[in-house]
Protein backbone atom coordinates (compact mmCIF):
# COMPACT_ATOMS: atom_id res chain seq x y z
CA UNK A 1 0.00 0.00 0.00
CA UNK A 2 1.02 3.49 -0.85
CA UNK A 3 2.13 5.77 1.78
CA UNK A 4 -0.53 7.94 3.38
CA UNK A 5 0.76 11.51 3.15
CA UNK A 6 -2.24 13.40 3.80
CA UNK A 7 -3.25 12.61 7.31
CA UNK A 8 -5.78 14.34 9.38
CA UNK A 9 -4.55 17.77 10.58
CA UNK A 10 -6.04 19.88 13.40
CA UNK A 11 -5.00 23.61 11.98
CA UNK A 12 -4.79 24.11 8.37
CA UNK A 13 -1.18 24.93 6.88
CA UNK A 14 -1.17 27.11 3.53
CA UNK A 15 -2.62 29.96 5.08
CA UNK A 16 -0.21 33.08 5.23
CA UNK A 17 -1.78 35.01 8.38
CA UNK A 18 -2.99 33.10 11.76
CA UNK A 19 -5.10 35.15 13.99
CA UNK A 20 -2.91 36.14 15.90
CA UNK A 21 -0.26 37.27 13.04
CA UNK A 22 -1.05 40.19 11.07
CA UNK A 23 -0.09 41.48 7.59
CA UNK A 24 1.78 45.25 6.80
CA UNK A 25 -0.77 48.37 7.63
CA UNK A 26 -1.06 49.25 3.97
CA UNK A 27 -2.30 45.51 3.34
CA UNK A 28 -3.99 45.45 6.31
CA UNK A 29 -6.26 48.06 5.86
CA UNK A 30 -7.38 46.83 2.16
CA UNK A 31 -7.84 43.66 3.06
CA UNK A 32 -10.54 45.36 5.80
CA UNK A 33 -12.00 47.72 3.26
CA UNK A 34 -12.56 44.61 1.24
CA UNK A 35 -14.27 43.04 4.12
CA UNK A 36 -16.33 45.72 4.67
CA UNK A 37 -17.60 45.84 0.94
CA UNK A 38 -18.47 42.41 0.84
CA UNK A 39 -20.94 42.21 3.99
CA UNK A 40 -23.01 45.20 2.16
CA UNK A 41 -24.47 42.62 0.59
CA UNK A 42 -26.72 41.38 3.02
CA UNK A 43 -26.89 44.73 5.04
CA UNK A 44 -28.74 45.92 1.94
CA UNK A 45 -30.66 43.19 0.73
CA UNK A 46 -32.40 42.79 4.32
CA UNK A 47 -33.90 46.41 4.54
CA UNK A 48 -34.33 46.60 1.09
CA UNK A 49 -36.95 43.35 1.35
CA UNK A 50 -38.12 44.76 5.16
CA UNK A 51 -38.42 48.72 4.88
CA UNK A 52 -41.06 48.52 1.70
CA UNK A 53 -43.46 46.50 3.40
CA UNK A 54 -42.99 48.08 7.04
CA UNK A 55 -44.31 51.19 5.03
CA UNK A 56 -41.24 52.82 4.59
CA UNK A 57 -40.08 55.18 2.48
CA UNK A 58 -36.84 54.85 0.41
CA UNK A 59 -34.87 57.53 2.60
CA UNK A 60 -36.15 55.28 5.58
CA UNK A 61 -34.47 52.31 4.21
CA UNK A 62 -30.94 54.60 3.87
CA UNK A 63 -31.39 55.12 7.57
CA UNK A 64 -32.18 52.00 8.14
CA UNK A 65 -28.87 50.32 5.85
CA UNK A 66 -26.94 53.02 7.81
CA UNK A 67 -27.94 51.90 11.18
CA UNK A 68 -27.68 48.08 10.53
CA UNK A 69 -24.08 49.19 9.45
CA UNK A 70 -23.03 51.29 12.54
CA UNK A 71 -24.47 48.58 15.11
CA UNK A 72 -22.66 45.71 13.23
CA UNK A 73 -19.21 47.66 12.88
CA UNK A 74 -19.78 47.88 16.84
CA UNK A 75 -20.76 44.16 16.82
CA UNK A 76 -17.76 43.10 15.02
CA UNK A 77 -15.21 45.17 17.62
CA UNK A 78 -16.53 43.47 20.92
CA UNK A 79 -17.16 40.41 19.23
CA UNK A 80 -13.02 40.46 18.48
CA UNK A 81 -11.88 41.92 21.40
CA UNK A 82 -14.41 40.43 24.02
CA UNK A 83 -16.46 37.33 22.18
CA UNK A 84 -14.55 34.47 20.71
CA UNK A 85 -11.93 36.87 19.45
CA UNK A 86 -12.30 35.31 16.31
CA UNK A 87 -12.05 37.12 12.93
CA UNK A 88 -15.91 36.89 12.09
CA UNK A 89 -17.48 40.20 10.93
CA UNK A 90 -20.67 40.22 12.87
CA UNK A 91 -24.02 42.01 10.65
CA UNK A 92 -27.55 41.24 9.92
CA UNK A 93 -29.19 37.63 9.44
CA UNK A 94 -31.94 36.69 7.08
CA UNK A 95 -33.02 34.49 10.23
CA UNK A 96 -35.17 36.96 11.16
CA UNK A 97 -37.20 37.59 8.05
CA UNK A 98 -39.66 35.39 8.65
CA UNK A 99 -40.64 36.80 12.45
CA UNK A 100 -40.32 40.43 11.24
CA UNK A 101 -42.79 39.18 8.51
CA UNK A 102 -44.80 38.34 11.11
CA UNK A 103 -44.90 41.35 13.10
CA UNK A 104 -45.66 43.44 10.20
CA UNK A 105 -48.30 40.88 9.18
CA UNK A 106 -49.97 42.39 12.58
CA UNK A 107 -53.50 42.97 12.11
CA UNK A 108 -52.89 45.91 14.41
CA UNK A 109 -50.33 47.63 12.63
CA UNK A 110 -51.54 47.26 9.35
CA UNK A 111 -54.60 49.06 10.26
CA UNK A 112 -52.50 51.85 10.15
CA UNK A 113 -53.08 53.77 7.00
CA UNK A 114 -50.47 56.55 6.42
CA UNK A 115 -47.17 54.62 5.27
CA UNK A 116 -44.94 56.71 7.76
CA UNK A 117 -46.77 55.77 10.70
CA UNK A 118 -46.72 52.24 10.20
CA UNK A 119 -43.09 51.91 9.45
CA UNK A 120 -42.51 53.85 12.75
CA UNK A 121 -45.04 51.66 14.61
CA UNK A 122 -43.29 48.50 13.10
CA UNK A 123 -40.07 49.21 13.77
CA UNK A 124 -40.76 49.76 17.19
CA UNK A 125 -42.39 46.36 17.40
CA UNK A 126 -39.17 45.00 16.07
CA UNK A 127 -37.39 46.98 18.41
CA UNK A 128 -39.36 45.37 21.46
CA UNK A 129 -39.11 41.68 20.07
CA UNK A 130 -35.57 41.72 19.92
CA UNK A 131 -34.35 43.49 22.72
CA UNK A 132 -36.49 40.71 24.67
CA UNK A 133 -35.38 38.03 22.58
CA UNK A 134 -31.85 38.74 22.89
CA UNK A 135 -32.22 38.10 26.65
CA UNK A 136 -32.67 33.93 25.48
CA UNK A 137 -28.67 34.17 23.60
CA UNK A 138 -27.28 36.28 26.51
CA UNK A 139 -28.79 33.74 29.24
CA UNK A 140 -27.55 30.27 27.04
CA UNK A 141 -24.32 32.37 26.55
CA UNK A 142 -22.68 33.49 30.03
CA UNK A 143 -24.56 31.11 31.71
CA UNK A 144 -22.36 28.38 30.01
CA UNK A 145 -25.56 26.47 29.13
CA UNK A 146 -24.39 27.03 25.37
CA UNK A 147 -21.06 25.71 26.02
CA UNK A 148 -22.06 22.84 27.81
CA UNK A 149 -24.46 21.69 25.05
CA UNK A 150 -21.29 22.30 22.85
CA UNK A 151 -19.58 19.06 24.55
CA UNK A 152 -22.22 16.66 22.98
CA UNK A 153 -20.64 18.05 19.14
CA UNK A 154 -18.13 15.81 17.24
CA UNK A 155 -16.62 16.24 13.77
CA UNK A 156 -19.35 13.88 12.62
CA UNK A 157 -21.69 16.06 13.57
CA UNK A 158 -20.51 19.24 13.15
CA UNK A 159 -19.33 18.09 9.67
CA UNK A 160 -22.68 18.07 8.19
CA UNK A 161 -23.67 21.53 10.23
CA UNK A 162 -21.03 23.56 8.75
CA UNK A 163 -21.42 22.18 5.55
CA UNK A 164 -25.31 23.17 5.34
CA UNK A 165 -24.53 26.80 7.14
CA UNK A 166 -22.88 27.06 3.37
CA UNK A 167 -25.09 25.16 1.64
CA UNK A 168 -28.20 26.34 3.07
CA UNK A 169 -27.56 29.95 1.63
CA UNK A 170 -27.37 28.79 -2.02
CA UNK A 171 -31.30 30.43 -2.52
CA UNK A 172 -28.61 34.05 -2.05
CA UNK A 173 -26.22 32.80 -4.57
CA UNK A 174 -26.95 31.61 -8.34
CA UNK A 175 -30.81 32.10 -8.43
CA UNK A 176 -29.95 35.82 -7.21
CA UNK A 177 -26.91 35.73 -9.57
CA UNK A 178 -29.49 34.21 -12.56
CA UNK A 179 -31.64 37.80 -12.34
CA UNK A 180 -28.68 39.50 -14.04
CA UNK A 181 -26.53 37.09 -15.91
CA UNK A 182 -24.89 39.70 -18.47
CA UNK A 183 -23.28 40.77 -14.44
CA UNK A 184 -23.17 37.83 -12.12
CA UNK A 185 -21.84 35.35 -14.97
CA UNK A 186 -18.59 37.79 -15.72
CA UNK A 187 -18.09 38.59 -11.77
CA UNK A 188 -18.07 34.58 -10.61
CA UNK A 189 -15.97 34.06 -14.06
CA UNK A 190 -13.24 36.61 -12.98
CA UNK A 191 -12.90 35.92 -9.22
CA UNK A 192 -12.57 32.28 -9.77
CA UNK A 193 -9.92 33.83 -12.27
CA UNK A 194 -8.23 35.76 -10.31
CA UNK A 195 -8.13 34.16 -7.14
CA UNK A 196 -7.31 30.20 -8.55
CA UNK A 197 -6.24 30.77 -11.57
CA UNK A 198 -3.91 34.24 -11.27
CA UNK A 199 -2.95 33.79 -7.92
CA UNK A 200 0.37 33.31 -8.13
CA UNK A 201 1.37 36.08 -10.24
CA UNK A 202 2.54 38.76 -8.23
CA UNK A 203 3.06 41.91 -10.31
CA UNK A 204 4.00 43.96 -7.38
CA UNK A 205 6.99 42.89 -5.35
CA UNK A 206 6.04 39.81 -3.33
CA UNK A 207 2.27 40.18 -2.98
CA UNK A 208 -0.20 37.77 -4.39
CA UNK A 209 -2.86 41.34 -5.27
CA UNK A 210 -5.56 38.89 -6.88
CA UNK A 211 -5.10 36.34 -4.63
CA UNK A 212 -5.61 38.30 -1.81
CA UNK A 213 -7.65 41.60 -3.18
CA UNK A 214 -9.90 39.33 -5.50
CA UNK A 215 -12.97 41.39 -4.18
CA UNK A 216 -11.54 44.80 -4.63
CA UNK A 217 -10.06 43.84 -8.10
CA UNK A 218 -13.31 41.95 -9.48
CA UNK A 219 -16.24 44.39 -7.92
CA UNK A 220 -15.16 47.73 -9.71
CA UNK A 221 -14.67 46.13 -12.96
CA UNK A 222 -18.11 44.80 -13.05
CA UNK A 223 -19.91 48.00 -11.40
CA UNK A 224 -18.23 50.16 -13.75
CA UNK A 225 -19.17 48.00 -16.63
CA UNK A 226 -22.83 47.32 -14.96
CA UNK A 227 -22.81 51.54 -15.08
CA UNK A 228 -21.70 51.28 -18.65
CA UNK A 229 -24.90 49.26 -19.40
CA UNK A 230 -27.08 51.32 -17.36
CA UNK A 231 -26.58 54.55 -19.46
CA UNK A 232 -26.34 53.17 -22.57
CA UNK A 233 -30.61 52.02 -22.21
CA UNK A 234 -29.58 48.18 -22.05
CA UNK A 235 -32.50 47.75 -19.69
CA UNK A 236 -34.74 50.35 -20.73
CA UNK A 237 -37.55 47.93 -22.02
CA UNK A 238 -36.84 45.09 -19.36
CA UNK A 239 -38.52 43.83 -16.58
CA UNK A 240 -39.24 45.46 -13.61
CA UNK A 241 -37.20 42.75 -12.10
CA UNK A 242 -34.15 42.81 -14.39
CA UNK A 243 -34.19 46.69 -14.07
CA UNK A 244 -34.16 46.36 -10.32
CA UNK A 245 -31.29 43.61 -10.30
CA UNK A 246 -29.00 45.65 -13.36
CA UNK A 247 -29.33 48.90 -12.96
CA UNK A 248 -27.25 50.69 -11.24
CA UNK A 249 -29.69 53.81 -10.39
CA UNK A 250 -32.61 51.56 -8.96
CA UNK A 251 -31.78 51.51 -5.59
CA UNK A 252 -32.74 55.45 -4.52
CA UNK A 253 -30.17 55.13 -2.11
CA UNK A 254 -27.12 57.89 -2.69
CA UNK A 255 -30.11 60.18 -3.73
CA UNK A 256 -31.88 59.60 -0.26
CA UNK A 257 -28.90 59.32 2.08
CA UNK A 258 -28.54 62.12 4.12
CA UNK A 259 -24.54 63.17 4.37
CA UNK A 260 -23.98 62.88 7.87
CA UNK A 261 -26.03 61.03 10.51
CA UNK A 262 -25.05 59.52 13.81
CA UNK A 263 -27.36 56.54 14.66
CA UNK A 264 -28.20 56.70 17.96
CA UNK A 265 -30.65 54.25 20.46
CA UNK A 266 -33.91 54.79 20.35
CA UNK A 267 -34.19 56.88 17.23
CA UNK A 268 -37.59 55.68 16.05
CA UNK A 269 -39.05 56.19 19.43
CA UNK A 270 -39.81 53.79 22.87
CA UNK A 271 -39.88 50.26 21.36
CA UNK A 272 -43.38 48.49 22.23
CA UNK A 273 -43.78 44.63 23.34
CA UNK A 274 -45.84 42.21 22.76
CA UNK A 275 -45.67 38.58 23.73
CA UNK A 276 -46.44 36.67 20.61
CA UNK A 277 -43.98 39.10 18.70
CA UNK A 278 -41.22 38.40 20.96
CA UNK A 279 -41.76 34.60 21.01
CA UNK A 280 -41.87 34.47 17.36
CA UNK A 281 -38.37 36.28 17.26
CA UNK A 282 -37.14 33.63 19.91
CA UNK A 283 -37.08 31.27 16.73
CA UNK A 284 -34.36 33.48 15.03
CA UNK A 285 -32.42 34.00 17.87
CA UNK A 286 -32.02 30.02 18.29
CA UNK A 287 -31.44 29.71 14.72
CA UNK A 288 -29.06 32.47 14.65
CA UNK A 289 -26.77 30.60 17.58
CA UNK A 290 -26.69 27.38 15.68
CA UNK A 291 -25.52 29.09 12.52
CA UNK A 292 -22.71 31.36 14.50
CA UNK A 293 -21.78 27.94 15.96
CA UNK A 294 -21.21 26.66 12.35
CA UNK A 295 -19.29 29.30 11.19
CA UNK A 296 -17.21 29.62 14.09
CA UNK A 297 -16.04 26.36 13.48
CA UNK A 298 -15.16 27.46 10.18
CA UNK A 299 -13.87 30.84 11.47
CA UNK A 300 -11.04 28.95 13.74
CA UNK A 301 -10.18 26.60 10.87
CA UNK A 302 -9.86 29.25 8.65
CA UNK A 303 -7.58 31.53 10.79
CA UNK A 304 -5.33 28.91 11.66
CA UNK A 305 -6.63 28.62 15.16
CA UNK A 306 -8.00 25.62 17.06
CA UNK A 307 -11.75 25.00 17.50
CA UNK A 308 -12.86 27.04 20.03
CA UNK A 309 -13.39 25.53 23.69
CA UNK A 310 -16.87 25.59 25.40
CA UNK A 311 -16.31 28.13 27.33
CA UNK A 312 -15.21 30.63 24.35
CA UNK A 313 -18.06 29.54 22.32
CA UNK A 314 -20.25 30.19 25.27
CA UNK A 315 -18.49 34.09 25.72
CA UNK A 316 -19.45 34.15 22.20
CA UNK A 317 -22.49 33.59 22.12
CA UNK A 318 -22.68 35.94 25.03
CA UNK A 319 -21.85 38.96 23.03
CA UNK A 320 -23.65 37.94 20.33
CA UNK A 321 -26.80 38.11 22.84
CA UNK A 322 -25.72 41.46 23.64
CA UNK A 323 -25.36 42.19 19.54
CA UNK A 324 -29.41 41.29 19.43
CA UNK A 325 -29.94 43.85 22.06
CA UNK A 326 -28.35 46.68 20.06
CA UNK A 327 -29.97 46.10 17.59
CA UNK A 328 -33.32 45.99 19.45
CA UNK A 329 -32.00 49.41 21.22
CA UNK A 330 -30.78 51.31 17.85
CA UNK A 331 -33.75 49.89 15.76
CA UNK A 332 -31.54 47.91 12.72
CA UNK A 333 -35.07 46.23 11.92
CA UNK A 334 -32.83 43.22 11.66
CA UNK A 335 -31.22 40.85 14.48
CA UNK A 336 -27.56 39.82 14.11
CA UNK A 337 -25.50 36.88 13.38
CA UNK A 338 -22.10 35.96 11.86
CA UNK A 339 -21.29 36.75 8.65
CA UNK A 340 -21.34 33.68 6.24
CA UNK A 341 -19.43 35.11 3.40
CA UNK A 342 -16.90 37.14 5.53
CA UNK A 343 -15.70 33.79 6.90
CA UNK A 344 -15.60 32.20 3.21
CA UNK A 345 -13.07 35.62 2.66
CA UNK A 346 -11.08 33.89 4.80
CA UNK A 347 -9.97 31.19 3.17
CA UNK A 348 -9.91 32.82 -0.29
CA UNK A 349 -7.31 35.15 0.61
CA UNK A 350 -5.81 33.20 3.00
CA UNK A 351 -5.21 35.58 5.32
CA UNK A 352 -7.23 34.60 9.39
CA UNK A 353 -6.04 38.06 11.29
CA UNK A 354 -8.08 39.39 13.65
CA UNK A 355 -6.89 42.96 13.03
CA UNK A 356 -8.11 42.98 10.04
CA UNK A 357 -11.61 42.47 11.23
CA UNK A 358 -11.34 44.90 13.74
CA UNK A 359 -10.41 47.71 11.30
CA UNK A 360 -13.04 46.35 8.85
CA UNK A 361 -15.39 47.21 11.84
CA UNK A 362 -13.69 50.98 12.07
CA UNK A 363 -15.00 50.95 8.16
CA UNK A 364 -18.46 50.22 8.87
CA UNK A 365 -18.93 52.98 11.86
CA UNK A 366 -16.75 55.27 9.70
CA UNK A 367 -18.76 55.23 6.49
CA UNK A 368 -22.18 54.81 8.41
CA UNK A 369 -22.18 58.31 9.61
CA UNK A 370 -21.37 59.33 6.01
CA UNK A 371 -24.24 58.54 4.64
CA UNK A 372 -23.42 59.72 0.81
CA UNK A 373 -20.23 57.92 0.69
CA UNK A 374 -21.30 54.53 1.92
CA UNK A 375 -24.28 54.94 0.13
CA UNK A 376 -22.62 54.72 -3.50
CA UNK A 377 -20.67 51.67 -2.10
CA UNK A 378 -24.17 49.85 -0.80
CA UNK A 379 -25.47 50.69 -4.13
CA UNK A 380 -23.09 48.29 -6.04
CA UNK A 381 -25.98 45.45 -7.68
CA UNK A 382 -26.93 42.78 -5.82
CA UNK A 383 -25.83 39.88 -8.48
CA UNK A 384 -22.09 41.13 -8.03
CA UNK A 385 -22.18 39.90 -4.43
CA UNK A 386 -24.57 37.11 -5.71
CA UNK A 387 -21.39 35.92 -7.86
CA UNK A 388 -19.15 35.85 -4.46
CA UNK A 389 -21.64 33.79 -2.27
CA UNK A 390 -21.51 31.42 -5.04
CA UNK A 391 -17.94 30.74 -4.19
CA UNK A 392 -17.59 31.44 -0.48
CA UNK A 393 -20.61 29.85 0.79
CA UNK A 394 -19.28 26.88 -0.99
CA UNK A 395 -15.97 27.52 0.84
CA UNK A 396 -17.31 27.66 4.13
CA UNK A 397 -19.51 24.37 3.41
CA UNK A 398 -16.30 22.74 2.07
CA UNK A 399 -14.44 23.72 5.75
CA UNK A 400 -17.23 21.93 7.03
CA UNK A 401 -16.71 18.64 5.25
CA UNK A 402 -13.09 19.05 5.87
CA UNK A 403 -13.78 17.89 9.45
CA UNK A 404 -14.90 14.02 8.28
CA UNK A 405 -10.99 13.63 7.95
CA UNK A 406 -11.26 12.92 11.51
CA UNK A 407 -13.96 10.32 11.18
CA UNK A 408 -13.81 6.85 9.95
CA UNK A 409 -15.59 7.28 7.21
CA UNK A 410 -15.72 3.55 6.50
CA UNK A 411 -18.17 3.41 8.83
CA UNK A 412 -21.64 2.25 7.99
CA UNK A 413 -23.09 4.34 11.08
CA UNK A 414 -20.90 7.61 10.06
CA UNK A 415 -22.26 7.33 6.81
CA UNK A 416 -25.91 7.05 7.98
CA UNK A 417 -25.60 10.24 10.06
CA UNK A 418 -24.01 12.17 7.33
CA UNK A 419 -26.18 11.24 4.51
CA UNK A 420 -29.46 11.94 6.63
CA UNK A 421 -28.12 15.32 8.25
CA UNK A 422 -27.44 16.77 4.93
CA UNK A 423 -30.36 15.38 3.01
CA UNK A 424 -32.96 16.17 5.53
CA UNK A 425 -31.00 20.01 6.25
CA UNK A 426 -31.89 20.72 2.58
CA UNK A 427 -35.13 18.86 1.71
CA UNK A 428 -37.09 19.78 5.16
CA UNK A 429 -35.68 23.72 3.68
CA UNK A 430 -37.24 23.04 0.81
CA UNK A 431 -40.58 21.80 1.62
CA UNK A 432 -41.12 24.79 3.80
CA UNK A 433 -40.03 27.27 1.75
CA UNK A 434 -42.38 26.68 -1.22
CA UNK A 435 -45.07 27.16 1.45
CA UNK A 436 -43.89 30.48 2.53
CA UNK A 437 -44.43 34.00 1.74
CA UNK A 438 -44.61 36.93 3.66
CA UNK A 439 -48.28 37.21 3.25
CA UNK A 440 -49.03 33.79 4.43
CA UNK A 441 -48.07 31.73 7.66
CA UNK A 442 -46.32 28.96 5.84
CA UNK A 443 -46.84 25.31 6.33
CA UNK A 444 -47.14 25.42 9.47
CA UNK A 445 -50.64 27.51 9.79
CA UNK A 446 -52.65 27.43 13.18
CA UNK A 447 -54.23 29.91 14.58
CA UNK A 448 -51.73 30.92 16.74
CA UNK A 449 -49.40 33.88 14.59
CA UNK A 450 -46.20 33.40 16.79
CA UNK A 451 -46.40 29.89 16.87
CA UNK A 452 -46.21 29.78 12.80
CA UNK A 453 -43.40 31.80 12.64
CA UNK A 454 -41.63 30.28 15.66
CA UNK A 455 -41.29 26.67 13.94
CA UNK A 456 -41.59 28.00 10.34
CA UNK A 457 -38.18 29.96 11.46
CA UNK A 458 -36.50 26.93 12.77
CA UNK A 459 -37.10 24.39 10.34
CA UNK A 460 -36.54 26.62 7.18
CA UNK A 461 -32.90 26.65 7.98
CA UNK A 462 -30.63 23.68 6.96
CA UNK A 463 -28.19 24.20 9.94
CA UNK A 464 -30.35 24.32 12.28
CA UNK A 465 -32.33 20.72 11.18
CA UNK A 466 -28.85 19.98 10.82
CA UNK A 467 -28.04 20.46 14.11
CA UNK A 468 -31.35 18.79 15.57
CA UNK A 469 -30.48 15.66 13.55
CA UNK A 470 -27.10 15.11 13.62
CA UNK A 471 -26.36 15.65 17.51
CA UNK A 472 -29.22 13.30 18.78
CA UNK A 473 -28.35 10.63 16.02
CA UNK A 474 -24.33 11.19 17.28
CA UNK A 475 -25.04 11.11 20.78
CA UNK A 476 -27.96 8.01 20.54
CA UNK A 477 -26.34 5.76 18.32
CA UNK A 478 -24.07 3.40 19.48
CA UNK A 479 -21.77 5.64 21.25
CA UNK A 480 -19.89 4.01 23.25
CA UNK A 481 -18.45 1.78 20.46
CA UNK A 482 -18.01 4.54 18.61
CA UNK A 483 -15.81 7.07 20.31
CA UNK A 484 -13.14 6.96 17.63
CA UNK A 485 -14.92 6.72 14.93
CA UNK A 486 -16.89 9.42 15.64
CA UNK A 487 -13.88 11.62 15.76
CA UNK A 488 -13.63 12.51 19.92
CA UNK A 489 -10.32 11.35 20.42
CA UNK A 490 -9.33 14.55 18.04
CA UNK A 491 -11.13 17.22 19.79
CA UNK A 492 -11.63 16.14 23.27
CA UNK A 493 -8.69 17.98 24.65
CA UNK A 494 -10.92 21.47 23.28
CA UNK A 495 -13.80 21.09 25.33
CA UNK A 496 -12.32 23.14 27.95
CA UNK A 497 -10.17 26.13 27.99
CA UNK A 498 -6.82 24.55 29.31
CA UNK A 499 -7.35 21.20 27.64
CA UNK A 500 -4.85 22.36 24.79
CA UNK A 501 -2.07 25.61 25.50
CA UNK A 502 -2.52 26.94 21.92
CA UNK A 503 -6.49 28.11 23.43
CA UNK A 504 -4.38 30.69 25.67
CA UNK A 505 -2.62 31.65 22.79
CA UNK A 506 -5.42 32.53 20.57
CA UNK A 507 -8.95 33.12 22.91
CA UNK A 508 -7.11 34.57 26.35
CA UNK A 509 -8.59 38.20 27.12
CA UNK A 510 -7.04 41.34 26.07
CA UNK A 511 -6.10 43.76 28.87
CA UNK A 512 -5.41 40.56 30.85
CA UNK A 513 -8.79 40.17 31.84
CA UNK A 514 -8.79 36.86 31.98
CA UNK A 515 -8.12 37.73 35.47
CA UNK A 516 -11.64 38.72 36.09
CA UNK A 517 -13.46 36.57 34.19
CA UNK A 518 -11.29 33.12 34.83
CA UNK A 519 -11.72 30.96 32.11
CA UNK A 520 -13.16 27.36 32.82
Amino acid sequence: MADITHLPMEQLQDLEYCLDSNPPWAEAILLAFQNYILMLGTSVMVPSLLVPAMGGSDGDKARVIQTLLFVAGINTLLQALFGTRLPAVVGGSFAYVIPIAYIINDSSLQRISDRHERFIHTMRAIQGALIVASSIQIILGYSQVWGLFSRFFSPLSMAPVVGLVGLGLFQHGFPLLGNCVEIGIPMLLLVIGFSQYLKHVRPFRDIPIFERFPVLICVPIVWIYAVILTASGAYQHKSSQTQHSCRTDRANLISTAPWFMFPYPLQWGPPTFSAGHSFAMMSAVIVSMVESTGAYKAASRLAIATPPPAYVLSRGIGWQGIGVLLGGLFGTGTGSTVSVENVGLLGLTRVGSRRVVQISAGFMIFFSTLGKFGAVFASIPIPIFAALYCVLFGLVASVGISFLQFTNLNSMRNLVIIGLTLFLGISVHQLFDQYWNPSRHGLVHTNAGWFNAFLNTIFLSPATVGLIVAVFLDNTLEVERSKKDRGMPWWVKFRTFRGDNRNEEFYTLPFNLNRFFPPT
